[in-house]
């Protein structure tokens, strides 16, 4: 139910950085979501990755996320991730360990890879969940834009 309700709300949060109170709610376009993600691209090429939280809401940050370059192994102690994939095709890789793990602010761990875990191709549409504590990393091949929006949801 917890993540459900994050479903819902991630869907009707704004690209317009927010944070939500009482009974506000915002719409989010699919015309805005795609010129936002557009405007990303430039930011990301250098680094590999662009996502700003773009509403938080409670226990919920809603964020854009593109990415050009594969990304490091993360597991999150605090927070599960939804994420609905927008544009390109990914491998996600869950479980396993992290390789070379470092522990960052928040509780967010970040290792160079994840070894031993399981990879499934995700793209256009789909729906990933992954809960708080579990390893995954995001990989590209070469010359690939992945788009996604992410919900960060804080485990009480």
């Amino acid at each position: 139910m917890k993540i459900a309700i994050s479903i819902l709300a991630a869907l009707a949060l704004s690209v317009s950085a927010a944070t939500l109170t009482g009974d506000k709610a915002l719409v989010i376009s699919a015309q805005d979501v795609k010129a936002q993600m557009a405007d990303l691209v430039p930011q990301a090429k250098p680094t590999g990755s662009a996502g700003p939280i773009i509403a938080t809401y409670g226990n919920l940050g809603l964020m854009l996320s593109v990415r050009t370059a594969s990304g490091v192994g993360e597991l999150h102690q605090r927070f599960d991730d939804l994420m609905i994939v927008e544009e390109g095709t990914a491998t996600l890789v869950t479980g396993g360990s992290l390789v070379d793990p470092k522990t960052g602010d928040n509780g967010e761990i970040r290792g160079t890879s994840v070894q031993g875990g399981t990879s499934k191709t995700i793209g256009v549409g789909d729906v990933v969940i992954v809960p708080a504590g579990v390893p995954h990393q995001i990989l590209l091949a070469p010359g690939t834009v992945y788009k996604s929006m992410v919900a960060k949801i804080k485990e009480s």
